[in-house]
């Protein structure tokens, strides 16, 4: 049995150009699919959120049109609600390290809010990428790439990693593009990463190295499939 460590956003909206804020959170087919995966390989999964917040689910991911019917919306439920982690969330600041075996982003529009600044979060993301082990990240999940620099030399500590995130078009698409106030996939170019892109909404995962990444909700199994891949 491995040990997992979730790092989710505890923002409920995003803030648009205009000042309006967007309601969201984590979308709930990303944390629920690795979940259920995870769960049935027998590995254990623990909660972290800036400040310790119970995350807020985004109530636009629980509908049956954002899960290809309802179905497979009251199953992502189900597993919402068996997840009892989310209820105890510990704090980012406290994590270590050294106590999980993998460490795992799920998306949503909340880490643009607060995991694309967060220090800690940066700082343990550096971390997990020289340590060698497996972190997966998925969606708007890679915004918190974003805040892996290093103070000194302000490099990216990603910069020059192959990897999949929801992309502009998708935004695009799913009509935010021309509100938001910076767009995912812009800004991890600007930060040195290499976008990997697949066609929109379809499951699209990229390998590089300990870093495993993916584009949409879609891949959130995919990618889940993969982590269990490199915990062997």
């Amino acid at each position: 049995m491995s040990k997992i460590l979730f790092v989710m956003t505890g923002a409920d909206h995003w803030t648009l150009t205009d000042g309006t804020k967007h309601p969201t959170g984590y979308w709930a087919e990303e944390a629920a699919a690795p979940y259920r995966v995870l769960r049935a390989a027998d590995h254990q999964v623990t909660v972290a959120t800036p400040g310790g917040v119970v995350p807020p689910v985004d109530r636009a991911s629980l509908g049956a049109d954002a899960n290809g019917g309802a179905e497979q919306a009251r199953e992502i439920a189900d597993t919402l609600a068996s997840m009892t982690e989310l209820d105890h969330p510990l704090a980012v600041a406290d994590v270590d390290l050294d106590d999980y075996d993998a460490v795992f982003y799920p998306g949503g529009h909340g880490p643009m809010e607060d995991l694309a600044r967060d220090a800690d979060s940066g700082r343990l993301l550096t971390r997990a990428l020289a340590s060698g082990k497996p972190l997966a990240v998925v969606c708007h999940g890679p915004a918190a790439l974003l805040a892996a620099v290093d103070p000194a030399t302000g490099r990216n500590a990603f910069a020059g990693r192959r990897v999949a995130a929801f992309t502009d078009e998708e935004e695009t698409l799913a009509g935010l593009a021309d509100r938001a106030p910076w767009l995912l996939q812009t800004r991890l170019a600007e930060a040195g990463l290499t976008l990997d892109t697949g066609a929109p909404w379809a499951p699209h995962v990229v390998v590089d190295g300990n870093l495993i990444t993916g584009q949409n909700p879609a891949s959130s199994a995919s990618l889940a499939q993969e982590l269990l891949k490199h915990l062997g």
